[in-house]
C-alpha cells in the first residue's frame, strides 16, 4: 500500500470520527433543547436579546466604566503628588500634622509616615485588576518614586506606600474614590432588560399558541370521531389559514361520509326487497330439499349483505357519548356464556368512557366473537388510564402465527391456516374491528396469549 493509500484511508478515519462525534454531540444538544413550540419560540426571541444586551452592555458599558476608573486613579495619584511636593517644601513641619489634617479635611485621604525600612517586598499582581493596573501606571508616571500597592486587603480601601528620601508615605484612600465598579449596574441592566422581554414574550406568544392548540385539540377530536363544539379561527394570518383548511376538509370529509352513508342505504333497500321477494317466492313453492337448500342460501346471501354494508359503513352517524365499558364487557361475556363458551371479565380504572357505543360494542363483539369460534376458554380484561382505553380478548384456541398477523386484518382476505376465514364467512370480522378503533384514534394489534393461544389488544385514547 502506498503512502498516498494510507494518508487517504487515516483522512476517511479521521472524517468519520469526526462526523460521528458530530452527529452525537447534536443529539445530546437536541435532548437538553425543549420540545414544545411555546418553549422554543420564547428560546428564539429571549437568547438573542440577551446575547446581544450582554455584548452591547460589556463593549460600551464596560469601556466607559475602564475610562471613569482611569480618571479617578489619575485624580488620587494627583493628590498624592501634590502632598509629596508639600512635604519636600515644607521640612519646618517636623510632626506633619498639618500636612496630614490637610490630607484628611482636603483630599480625603489618611497619610502617615514610616520608617525608610517599612517598604514591603514587591508582591504579585492580581490577575486582571483594573484599579491596581490604572494606578501603578499613574504613579510611575506622576511621582516617579518606588512605590507598593494593596488594592486586595481591605474591602474599602486603597494602600499605597511611596519610598521618600527619608521616611515611607503610606496613604489610604477610599476604595470608591479611586474605582468605579460597574458589576452592580451591569447585573441589575441585564436582569432587568431580561425580565422585562421574558414579561412580554410570554404574554405575547401565549396568545399566539393558543389557536394551535384549539387547532390540535379539534384536529385530535375529529379524528376520535368527535364533535369539535365552538371552533372558531383565531390567532396569526397564517393560524386562521390553517384553520379554515382544517374546517373545509371536515366539512368535505363529512359530505363524503354522508353520501356514502346515503348511497349505502340505498343499496341495502333495495337489495333486501329483492331478498324479500326471494323468500316470499320460496314461501309460495312450499317445503322441498330444494327450497329448504335455497332457504338458507338467501339467509347466507342476507347475512353477508349486512357484513359488506357494516364494513363499507363503518361507524358513521353515530356520536360519541360517555359508556360504561365495564357494564358492555359484561354483555359480552354473557353473550360468549350463551353460546357455550368460558369467559371472564375484569375491569380496572374509571369505567365511563366516550366513544361511538354501538360501534365499539361491534368492535369487541368481533374480537370475542372470533376467540369464540376457534377457543373454549376467553377472558376479557378492560383498563382504563388517564390518556388510554386498553382493551385485551385472551383465548386458548390455536393463535396465528406471527407472519399473518397483519394480514388478516385485510378485507375479504382468506387465509387457509389462519382464524379470519370465518368457516364460510366474509373475512371481514377483524377488518371491520380494526376500522372502529382507528376510527376513535386507536388501534387493535394481535400476539401472544398467556393462556396459550391469541392475545388481541384494543387501545383507544380516552
Amino acid at each position: 500500500m502506498s503512502s498516498l493509500d494510507v494518508g487517504l484511508s487515516m483522512i476517511r478515519t479521521v472524517s468519520r470520527r469526526v462526523v460521528a462525534f458530530h452527529d452525537q454531540a447534536w443529539r445530546r444538544f437536541n435532548d437538553f433543547m425543549p420540545k414544545g413550540l411555546y418553549a422554543r419560540s420564547l428560546l428564539i426571541m429571549i437568547v438573542p436579546m440577551v446575547v446581544l444586551q450582554s455584548v452591547v452592555a460589556f463593549v460600551f458599558m464596560e469601556r466607559h466604566w475602564n475610562t471613569v476608573t482611569r480618571r479617578l486613579s489619575s485624580a488620587v495619584v494627583q493628590d498624592i503628588a501634590a502632598l509629596i511636593d508639600v512635604y519636600k517644601g515644607y521640612p519646618q513641619d517636623k510632626d506633619r500634622s498639618q500636612l496630614r489634617r490637610i490630607a484628611q479635611e482636603r483630599l480625603g485621604l489618611v497619610v502617615d509616615f514610616l520608617g525608610p525600612d517599612d517598604m514591603p517586598p514587591p508582591g504579585p499582581k492580581p490577575f486582571f485588576s483594573l484599579l491596581d493596573q490604572s494606578i501603578s501606571r499613574q504613579l510611575s508616571r506622576r511621582v516617579a518614586r518606588p512605590f507598593w500597592i494593596d488594592t486586595v486587603g481591605r474591602s474599602n480601601l486603597v494602600e499605597i506606600r511611596i519610598q521618600l528620601d527619608d521616611a515611607v508615605m503610606r496613604v489610604f484612600a477610599q476604595r470608591s474614590a479611586a474605582y468605579a465598579s460597574n458589576s452592580e449596574i451591569f447585573l441589575f441592566w441585564m436582569l432587568g432588560t431580561s425580565t422585562i422581554l421574558l414579561v412580554v414574550a410570554v404574554l405575547f406568544l401565549r396568545n399566539q399558541i393558543r389557536p394551535i392548540l384549539r387547532l390540535a385539540d379539534a384536529a385530535e377530536s375529529f379524528g376520535k370521531g368527535r364533535e369539535v363544539p365552538n371552533f372558531r379561527p383565531r390567532g396569526a394570518r397564517e393560524v386562521r389559514r390553517a384553520a379554515y383548511a382544517f374546517i373545509e376538509m371536515k366539512s368535505r370529509v363529512e359530505r363524503a361520509m354522508e353520501q356514502r352513508t346515503a348511497m349505502l342505504a340505498g343499496v341495502s333497500h333495495d337489495l333486501r326487497t329483492i331478498l324479500t321477494r326471494f323468500k316470499l317466492e320460496l314461501a309460495l313453492l312450499g317445503d322441498s330439499p330444494e327450497t329448504e337448500a335455497m332457504r338458507k342460501d338467501v339467509d347466507e346471501m342476507a347475512w353477508m349483505l349486512e357484513d359488506y354494508l357494516a364494513f363499507a359503513r363503518g361507524d358513521s352517524g353515530e356520536q360519541a357519548q360517555p359508556t360504561d365499558m365495564a357494564a358492555a364487557l359484561e354483555e359480552l361475556r354473557s353473550d360468549a356464556e350463551r353460546h357455550g363458551h368460558v369467559a371472564t371479565v375484569q375491569f380496572h380504572g374509571e369505567p365511563v368512557v366516550t366513544v361511538k357505543p354501538a360501534a365499539f360494542k361491534r368492535c369487541l363483539a368481533n374480537l370475542v366473537s372470533n376467540a369464540a369460534r376457534y377457543a373454549d376458554n376467553i377472558a376479557i380484561t378492560g383498563h382504563r388510564d388517564h390518556r388510554y382505553l386498553t382493551v385485551t380478548v385472551d383465548d386458548d384456541g390455536p393463535g396465528i402465527p406471527h407472519a399473518m398477523r397483519e394480514e388478516v386484518f385485510k378485507p375479504f382476505l382468506r387465509l387457509d391456516v389462519a382464524r379470519n376465514q370465518d368457516e364460510g364467512g366474509t373475512g371481514l370480522g377483524l377488518a371491520i374491528a380494526r376500522d372502529i378503533a382507528r376510527s376513535h384514534g386507536g388501534d387493535i394489534l394481535l400476539s401472544d396469549s398467556p393462556m396459550g393461544g391469541l392475545r388481541a389488544t384494543v387501545r383507544v385514547p380516552v
